[in-house]
């Protein structure tokens, strides 16, 4: 069975750039440009983990990590931000009960390694 994450970014670059790095890792992966978009694909399909950008046009991304652990508690939730120099942020998103958290500047590697630390085990080949 293959791993597959959900990416809720309003940014279609960044959406596109890591669809096509975590597929070539092997890694499915849907996406939403909004929190509503994002439950609307939840209702339909189970993700290992989600990767929600904390500022969505017009919405907050913490609000939908609230919205995602009530709903979904299992699913790991990382979130993912292109704000700097809050050395708070981390402590507010861990507050709100993200399971993970990278800031966009950081190479895309330490994102896999972020992402692979909440997925379960896969079977040996």
């Amino acid at each position: 069975m293959a791993t597959n994450i959900l990416f809720v970014d309003d940014e279609a670059p960044i959406r596109e750039l890591l669809s096509l790095f975590f597929r070539k890792k092997g890694i499915e992966v849907a996406t939403a440009t909004t929190g509503q978009e994002a439950l609307s694909i939840l209702e339909d399909r189970q993700f290992d983990a989600a990767i929600v950008d904390l500022n969505l046009a017009g919405e907050n991304g913490l609000d939908l990590l609230k919205q995602f652990k009530q709903e979904y508690p299992k699913m790991p939730v990382i979130i993912f931000t292109g704000l700097t120099g809050d050395t708070s942020l981390v402590d507010q998103v861990k507050a709100a009960g993200a399971d993970g958290f990278m800031r966009k500047a950081e190479p895309l590697g330490n994102l896999y390694e972020e992402v692979k630390k909440h997925l379960p085990p896969q079977p040996a080949a």
